[in-house]
């Protein structure tokens, strides 16, 4: 990963968010009844672009009769690969990829619509695919019967429409639109893509351990909080995985030890009750992840996740309400042995009011950055007065770092902006530039996994590139308009 500002967008690349529409000439007549017809749409969007790599998101129209499964397959014009895919399953054979459908998205009604994304290779040129076709009929924006019909009538005068609607733009969108993409999105509480419609985390009941994925009402939507709710009636159910949408399979599981030992079987931290945060998003029921002191969620095989001096964001949703002094509510980068490396070897965002290595104005609690033997408020190591206290019943926290340059940003996540809490130079304490990052992923616990604090969590993001001022503002403007309630 390159070291320093932003990547910038490849020469020749297809710009983010740009989408190719397959399409064709009108309908073809209306078709006897024993006639089954075959036609699709296909739009390709390329959402994020690296150097030597793409993420792209794919819509599928049926424009024929019903389909209960599918197979969409296309030729890639110079070299690309797919690496990763997520809502569907894929094959690749040279230039020629298939995707097929999974148990949750195989039927696609007539004028119905299901989407998938992945993550690619590309070097140099990265052309969209000329042509796909959907279970064998190439997808001309027409209609193709499968068995001729003995009669038809006149097409009709209208065509039809030339582009599915538009998709959502959610935070992780507006961060790669930014040449920032996310590396991690983790929310239980609504999708982080536009496009995305896969698990957004998974329960475990009581009563027989079986475990059941949790995914959103719809594509880019709210969590099914109902199925919660049916699969967990009766018992008691615990969060056990939090999925990562980016693509990268960064997913959140139970903390293992490390410095500290955990007070669940093996050492390993407590997991989330899955009903103890219900809050409602666009009046939608949903539910945050409660974390009392001993619960913790860790990753420590990370893809993509900034190490050393590598530039990175992250932001986070809590609940400002719900916290403590007890070390340490953060999200974001820490050890990959869950043990204190040392000064430097983690970013991570902290929310509390714990004052033992640092604080801010006021009696806290405080948003500030974890970097590891120290609670950074600001530059200095102990007080920094432009660190207000800050409570929001939902509270935006970010913390951003690049090579000795970092900044602490908040609001809150019902209404208005973000404010700017420090941006400046690494802090002047010895360690900390440059950084020494590893890369691991962590929740409501420590790097060493010390697992005193309390807190509430509801979604959050950690981006490859150093985001700029205004895409978190425009992410803050998404976040607002979600409304949590």
């Amino acid at each position: 990963m390159k070291r320093g500002k932003a990547w910038r967008r490849l020469p020749g690349l297809v710009a983010a968010l740009a989408t190719l529409v397959l399409v064709g000439g009108g309908l073809v007549g209306t078709r006897l009844a024993t006639a089954a017809a075959a036609g699709c749409q296909v739009s390709y969007a390329v959402s994020s672009q690296w150097p030597g790599g793409f993420g792209a998101n794919v819509t599928i129209t049926n424009l024929g009769d019903p389909v209960t499964s599918w197979r969409l397959t296309w030729d890639f014009g110079a070299g690309q690969t797919v690496t990763q895919l997520w809502n569907g399953s894929y094959t690749q054979s040279g230039a020629q990829v298939t995707v097929t459908n999974v148990s949750y998205n195989g039927s696609i009604p007539t004028g119905g619509t299901t989407s998938f994304g992945f993550n690619g290779t590309a070097n140099g040129s990265n052309p969209v695919p000329a042509s796909f076709a959907l279970n064998g009929t190439t997808c001309t924006g027409g209609v193709t019967p499968t068995t001729p019909p003995t009669s038809t009538t006149p097409p009709p005068t209208t065509a039809p429409p030339t582009t599915p609607p538009p998709a959502t733009q959610q935070p992780c969108d507006i961060y790669a639109a930014g040449s920032t993409p996310c590396v991690a999105a983790h929310s239980t509480t609504r999708a982080l893509y536009g496009a995305y419609n896969g698990p957004l985390y998974q329960v475990r009941r009581g009563s027989d351990n079986t475990t059941r994925d949790i995914g959103p009402l719809a594509p880019g939507g709210v969590a099914n909080a109902a199925a919660q709710d049916s699969f967990c009636a009766g018992t008691t159910c615990l969060i056990t995985i939090i999925y990562d949408q980016s693509g990268r399979g960064n997913k959140l599981t139970q903390a293992p030890p490390g410095g500290f030992s955990g007070p669940a079987p093996g050492g390993y931290d407590n997991l989330a009750d899955a009903t103890l945060a219900p809050t409602t998003v666009g009046g939608h029921k949903a539910y945050g992840v409660y974390v009392a002191p001993g619960t913790g969620y860790r990753n420590n095989s990370t893809n993509g996740i900034a190490k050393g001096d590598q530039p990175e964001g992250m932001y986070a949703i809590l609940d400002g309400t719900h916290y403590n002094g007890g070390c340490c509510f953060d999200y974001g980068n820490a050890e990959t042995n869950s043990r204190d490396n040392g000064n430097g070897t983690m970013e991570a965002i902290y929310f509390g009011n714990n004052k033992v290595w640092g604080y801010g104005a006021g009696n806290g609690p405080w948003i500030m950055a974890d970097l590891e033997n120290g609670l950074f408020s600001g530059v200095n190591q102990k007080y920094n007065a432009n660190d207000p206290s800050i409570s929001h019943r939902y509270l935006t926290a970010i913390v951003k770092g690049e090579p000795n340059h970092w900044a602490i940003r908040g609001g809150n996540a019902q209404s208005g902006g973000l404010s700017t809490f420090y941006n400046g130079v690494r802090p002047n304490v010895p360690g900390y530039n440059p950084m020494k990052k590893e890369g691991a992923i962590i929740l409501g616990i420590g790097g060493d996994n010390s697992h005193g604090a309390r807190g509430t969590f509801y979604e959050g993001v950690m981006t490859s590139g150093y985001p700029s001022d205004a895409t978190e503002n425009a992410v803050q403007a998404n976040i607002t308009a979600a409304g949590y309630r």
